[in-house]
């Protein structure tokens, strides 16, 4: 575990990293006493940082080809800030490593509770349900993440962008929805909702109860990403990308 001192310097390099867009050597080579709990005191003294409004949160690792990957049997998670919603437009040269991800989000209309909460506490919760793509980003080199890394980084979070459609949990099958990414008009990536972890409403619950150790809440008016429903795309300047989804519309969001 890291000393307080230690948490802030970690911190500090992450924020130049955002800042200058230089990548950082994985803090698991510059700290290697770092642990998960070291990880998120860092994201949160970031978050803080930021001095934003929290608007919501997003699950990571929320497939099982990725935590295998990271030899983690649990997702992690990130802040959504008000400054991360995007609209319709990004800039490339404003991000190291852009990729984006084909997501499902949840609009709460109601607080969800904390330890305990179940895929109905979430589905009674959710107002509505919408296409999302989540711009994702490391501030480290080369995206040589591990666990720790990518929670520190505010769990490899950038940016999103919700489409318009807007459909109610019980007018569809959440895990059935299939999802397409397409850039420039070539299909690049595909996948369906039950990609993240059977039901992205599981998800949900993971990070209701996850959070709530942590004395944070999901709150009405929250939104809530649970994770890619296909694997993460590049991002190059000029780039438009258009996701679609069966039953749910689509979004579309251009790199300039």
């Amino acid at each position: 575990m890291l000393t307080i001192q230690s948490r802030e310097a970690a911190a500090e390099l992450l924020r130049a990293a955002e800042r200058d867009r230089v990548p950082i050597k994985p803090l698991v080579e510059l700290y290697p006493e770092i642990d998960v709990v070291d990880a998120y005191e860092i994201q949160l003294l970031n978050v803080r940082h930021r001095n934003r409004d929290v608007i919501g949160h997003k699950v990571g690792l929320s497939s099982l080809a990725m935590q295998q990957m990271m030899g983690v049997d649990e997702p992690d998670y990130g802040h959504l800030l008000d400054d991360m919603q995007l609209a319709g437009t990004a800039d490339a040269s404003a991000y190291l490593y852009p990729r984006v991800e084909v997501e499902i989000a949840f609009l709460l209309a109601r607080d969800l509770p904390g330890e305990g909460c179940t895929v109905e506490d979430v589905l009674d919760a959710t107002e509505f349900v919408a296409p999302a793509i989540e711009l994702i980003d490391s501030r480290i080199e080369n995206w040589r993440i591990g666990l720790q890394d990518t929670i520190a980084d505010n769990a490899s979070s950038a940016g999103f962008m919700l489409g318009s459609e807007r459909v109610r949990p019980s007018e569809l099958d959440i895990g059935a929805v299939a999802a397409t990414l397409r850039r420039n008009g070539e299909l690049v990536a595909e996948g369906r909702g039950d990609a993240v972890l059977g039901d992205p409403a599981i998800a949900v619950a993971w990070l209701a109860a996850k959070v709530a150790s942590f004395g944070v809440r999901l709150l009405a008016g929250d939104i809530v990403l649970p994770g890619s429903c296909t694997r993460a795309i590049d991002a190059r300047p000029g780039d438009e990308f258009r996701a679609e989804f069966a039953g749910l519309g689509s979004v579309d969001l251009k790199f300039e």
